[in-house]
């Protein structure tokens, strides 16, 4: 399933609204589409020397405070183990790839 937009609440971004959505439907993982191929150690468009993560802890995304998500959707996801997979949306072929689990971009969990 596909769910695009927010809560229609104030104060909650749309990563909170996507991880409350994935938690409500059950889903296995969120896969987070960006215009970067994951997650790195610092901006890559800013820092050429950013470091690409094939992989991550919640907890690391939240201490290191890389922009993955906003830490309340970081958060519920940890507190819910519910996987992320962060993942370049421009590159081609990535939608399909991740959707049939290949290992791209950057997996967040425990």
């Amino acid at each position: 399933m596909i769910f695009a937009g927010g809560t229609g609440n104030p104060y909650f971004s749309t990563d909170t609204a996507a991880s409350l959505r994935a938690m409500e439907i059950r889903a296995d993982v969120i896969l987070k589409a960006t215009k970067v191929d994951g997650v790195y150690s610092a901006d890559p468009v800013k820092d050429k020397s950013a470091v690409m993560f094939k992989k991550i802890s919640y907890i690391d995304v939240l201490t290191k405070n890389l922009k993955v998500m906003d830490s309340t959707a970081i958060s519920l996801c940890r507190d819910n183990r519910l996987p992320l997979v962060v993942f370049n949306l421009q590159k081609k072929g990535n939608i399909r790839g991740v959707v049939c689990g290949k290992k791209i971009g950057t997996y967040v969990g425990e």
